[in-house]
């Protein structure tokens, strides 16, 4: 079969690869320690689940407004209010089925072929498949050693065909923050130089030793430059429900329901409700997993800088870290793939996240604490067993 050429431009996706080799040998019978999924391992609160049922025996199971349901959306500018200061007017939010559909229809509705897209890397490998699916040239930019922002770096990077930023604080797959100066640097340049700027909040609610993230709407400036992305997945644990959202300019929002009303056409009428609950009801549920995360962070963190030649910074958000393994590994697709096959734990090559990623992996601290501390013990096992390069 003779596909479409658009094709070869988008990639298999370097996250789900790993999984989907351990999930065969899970089938095969051989357990696995799964440290790669970035998805929380509890399962979504009950009152969230309650409402989704509620409103199916209602009947609610038809198609709803292409942008989402006025009331998820009201609650959705609220809540934007509550974090950034910022008015949002409910035609200024879109609901999309998940955060990346979001990043998808802003992508296309933004880029023109050949405008360039600045990334800070490493970062998640969406963002450069979907730029560059939609005609756009990503200009990746190294972020720092303790994975901060690398403001002089993206000044660099600046030319006359950046037409967009993509920020994602707290990042996927280090953990790192950006701080709300290193904010304000972005922002003063777009202002300057006339790109927009696209900011994937999602992991803001997981952040740890009182660092806060400021939202990109927090800046007057930005309001008419910048779209916010943002979902339910992370901090109410439901990946599987596929609700997220964008907030950004009317013109754009209503070029985003464009492209989704040609598309997915909204997100599930119930999950939508489901949704509702979740912004609206007491957040002691988003609290409680922040907590678990940040005490499976601190142990993770510890193991593995008990690792002679392993550097691991701490990370101040998300549920990622990132470590140096450069003193062991050239190839980590290669190492990731003997680390399973050989150790039955499954981690996410570094490679798979772009400039700065080779000689790293990603390990979710989104499992259990005997699973995160079974799994430290055994890569430190297998790294003994390597020679140090």
């Amino acid at each position: 079969m003779k596909l479409a050429s658009r094709m070869s431009i988008l990639p298999p996706s370097g996250t789900i690869g790993m999984l989907e080799t351990a999930r065969r040998m899970e089938k095969e019978g051989k357990t696995v320690i799964h440290l790669e999924v970035g998805e929380p391992d509890f399962d979504t609160p009950s009152h969230i689940k309650v409402a989704a049922v509620k409103a199916l025996e209602e009947g609610m199971v038809k198609y709803t407004e292409s942008k989402g349901i006025p009331e998820l959306r009201s609650a959705i500018a609220s809540r934007v209010k509550e974090k950034s200061g910022c008015e949002v007017d409910v035609e200024e939010v879109i609901v999309t089925p998940g955060a990346k559909h979001a990043i998808f229809c802003a992508a296309l509705a933004l880029l023109e072929p050949g405008d360039e897209v600045i990334i800070p890397s490493p970062a998640w490998p969406t963002y450069k498949d979907i730029v560059q699916f939609a005609g756009g040239v990503t200009r990746e930019v190294p972020l720092s050693r303790d994975y901060s922002l690398d403001e002089e770096a993206v000044k660099e990077a600046v030319s006359g065909k950046t037409r967009l930023v993509i920020l994602n604080s707290p990042n996927n797959p280090t953990g790192g923050v950006i701080s709300k100066d290193e904010m304000r640097t972005v922002v003063d340049l777009a202002v300057d130089h006339g790109f927009y700027i696209m900011s994937d909040e999602i992991y803001d609610d997981l952040t740890y030793d009182g660092f806060k993230q400021t939202s990109i709407l927090s800046f007057d400036e930005a309001r008419d430059i910048s779209v916010l992305i943002h979902g339910f997945s992370k901090s109410y644990a439901m990946t599987g429900w596929r609700v997220g959202y964008a907030v950004a300019p009317r013109e754009l929002v209503n070029a985003m329901s464009k492209i989704q009303q040609n598309t997915t056409t909204c997100a599930a009428s119930f999950a939508q409700k489901a949704a509702l609950a979740a912004l609206i009801e007491p957040q002691d549920c988003v609290e409680k997993m922040r907590r678990e995360y940040d005490r499976r962070r601190r142990a993770l963190v510890k193991a593995l800088n008990e690792i002679d030649g392993i550097y691991c910074p701490t990370p101040k958000g998300a549920f990622y870290v990132f470590p140096d393994i450069s003193a062991y590994v050239k190839d980590s697709v290669a190492f990731a793939d003997k680390l399973l096959k050989e150790k039955g734990v499954c981690v996410t090559p570094g490679k798979a996240f772009g400039l700065g990623g080779e000689g790293h992996m990603r390990i979710s601290y989104s499992a259990s604490m005997e699973n995160i501390l079974e799994g430290a013990k055994r890569i430190h096992e297998f790294l003994l067993s390597m020679k140090r390069r």
